[in-house]
């Protein structure tokens, strides 16, 4: 795997700051700026990738916002989980649920990030109640916080099918997206797709027109985190379906890789970005 520095990168194609989730913020946009990307998808997800603060407050977000202000990166969308949308909620744990959507929206308005990106669900395939309760729960309270984050001026997006969530595969991501559909915009992850066994070109062709951002990592049945190149999706099928639905948003590198060394993440993400740039 090789890549000539930088690559030539595409406009539409952005970084994931979870691709260089090791580094502090700082460095990732640094080291994401050298590689040639204009954009990012910034990553708010506790556990993943800590490059904002889970405790967020009117300091944190200053001080995120002016990190990724002094980058000179636009910021596409931030990534982020407000806790388990399936699980019921009393009136202390929903308090603390809106606070901190509140910073959410607070720092995409601050660094002009167009959309909010939450997750379909527990990481967990079980349902809590029953898959039908559950998904009428997530869309209620996709299709509520989507509200909140238009009276910012902010898209709400959902990551509709996650290999480790409730929405495991397509038909819980089209039970799901049915609910939804017109109120949150989806975006599709190539790597969750093909790990769960699904094709990406059948996810197009069943929600072509709701995608509204991409997910580019590459898997094989069963695993998600493999760098691109290493594993089973054909990237060449599944954009040329995204081309021929019309499909005219961004896309980002999400390399939240384990097949190769953090040292080795610059060469393979530039890799991915000459691959892909050469395809869209």
């Amino acid at each position: 795997m090789s890549a000539d520095f930088p690559p030539h990168v595409d406009a539409r194609l952005g970084c994931s700051t979870i691709t260089f989730r090791h580094q502090p913020l700082d460095q990732a946009l640094t080291t994401i700026a050298g590689l040639g990307f204009t954009e990012i998808d910034l990553g708010a997800l506790p556990g993943v990738c800590d490059h904002v603060p889970y405790v967020l407050d009117g300091a944190a977000v200053e001080a995120v916002s002016a990190t990724v202000a002094e980058s000179g990166l636009a910021v596409r969308s931030i990534n982020a989980d407000i806790g388990d949308l399936n699980v019921p909620l009393g009136k202390g744990p929903r308090v603390r649920r809106q606070g901190h959507l509140g910073m959410l929206l607070a720092l995409a308005v601050a660094t002009g990030a167009r959309a909010l990106v939450l997750p379909c669900g527990a990481i967990d395939h079980e349902p809590v109640e029953s898959l039908d309760s559950d998904l009428d729960l997530i869309a209620t309270e996709l299709v509520g916080t989507a509200r909140v984050a238009g009276e910012h001026g902010v898209e709400l997006w959902v990551e509709s099918l996650h290999f480790h969530r409730l929405c495991f595969n397509i038909e819980r991501a089209q039970h799901l997206t049915d609910r939804i559909a017109g109120q949150v915009g989806v975006v599709m992850d190539f790597s969750h797709i093909v790990a769960s066994g699904g094709d990406p070109v059948d996810f197009v062709s069943r929600f072509g027109r709701l995608i509204s951002h991409v997910h580019i990592r590459d898997a094989v049945p069963g695993n998600i985190n493999l760098s691109v190149g290493n594993g089973a999706v054909d990237f060449a099928r599944g954009l040329k379906a995204l081309a021929d639905a019309g499909f005219a948003g961004h896309f980002a590198l999400e390399l939240e890789t384990r097949d190769i060394t953090d040292d080795e993440r610059p060469a393979a993400a530039a890799f991915a970005a000459q691959l892909i740039s050469d395809l869209i």
